[in-house]
């Protein structure tokens, strides 16, 4: 049985110029255990999957199930299963950090929590903050208390919806940590991420989306080995040759081109001392996600 299935979801909305297509015929299963990434640029669909397997938003057509429970018609037993951490911040202000998560132990009716609730707080460095209230916490401290309440009561399936966004390096250092320690102790986890080093580090599987369609579903291994094996990577201030930048991903100063091998590395050097460029700072290393994925999203217009 899946820790989560999505069979043939599809999701339209009425839009202001007709229906919109937010989801397709979206199918894939995610097994008991696994740390698996969805991705997809914005607007892609991963926060609409995310919310009808949360049950704040319903599909237009197919099925989901988590834990083998449907989560429209079983949706208090899909929902007991699941731990959701959502992008946005949200919070009461009315409550201290350790109030918060009694409380939401409660909504679950999870009591005698307090040893897991330490335990949560001690793990996501909040222990300090138990009793501040909410409204005091800055917005990192805020994001860890929603992991905690996502965490409270002790969910067989987590769902991270960009739990990074705009956080700190220590706070990415503690929760990925703390939830691969999960992980390995059987918990499921599926992460949206536009920090794609992260997915690459923490995720067996991985699904791209895009425009509401599965154009990618592999283990991430083979995802990386299925594109250019090695990246030329250098600094330069001049532009490049029309030849080589229609080949090239360029961030401000750095240049980044895809070779098959080494005599493609040579032909590239070469490209460039014809053109008079002067590159710094030159290294060769193998293709990333994130080299994967645009070459993906490139790939299907």
């Amino acid at each position: 049985m899946p820790a989560i299935s999505f069979q043939n979801v599809s999701k339209t909305y009425a839009g202001a110029r007709g229906a919109v297509q937010a989801l397709s015929d979206v199918s894939f299963d995610i097994e008991p255990g696994e740390f698996f990434g969805l991705l997809g640029p914005n607007g892609a669909g991963k926060t609409t999957l995310i919310s009808i397997l949360a049950g704040l938003s319903r599909a237009s057509g197919g099925r989901v199930t988590v834990m083998g429970h449907d989560v429209v018609a079983d949706y208090a037993a899909a929902r007991r299963s699941l731990g959701i951490v959502p992008q946005e911040l949200v919070f009461d202000p009315f409550f201290s950090v350790r109030e918060a998560l009694r409380i939401q132990s409660g909504y679950f009716g999870v009591k005698n929590n307090d040893a897991w609730i330490a335990e949560l707080l001690e793990n996501l460095g909040l222990a300090d903050k138990a009793d501040a209230n909410m409204r005091q916490l800055s917005g990192g401290m805020k994001r860890r208390v929603l992991v905690a309440q996502a965490l409270v009561h002790r969910p067989p399936v987590i769902v991270l919806d960009e739990p990074t966004a705009g956080v700190d390096v220590e706070l990415r250092q503690t929760l990925w940590q703390f939830v691969a320690r999960l992980n390995k102790e059987g918990h499921t986890v599926l992460l949206t991420t536009h920090y794609l080093e992260e997915a690459e580090a923490l995720c067996q599987r991985i699904a791209m989306l895009k425009q509401g369609r599965v154009v990618a579903l592999d283990r991430t291994s083979a995802l990386l080995a299925g594109t250019a094996s090695t990246m030329l990577r250098f600094k330069m201030d001049q532009a490049l040759p029309p030849a080589l930048a229609a080949q090239s991903r360029v961030t401000g100063r750095i240049v980044q081109v895809k070779a098959h091998d080494a005599a493609e590395v040579e032909t590239i050097l070469a490209a460039l001392r014809g053109a008079g460029c002067k590159p710094e700072d030159l290294e060769i290393g193998r293709a990333d996600l994130e080299d994967v994925f645009l070459d993906i999203m490139q790939g299907h217009a």
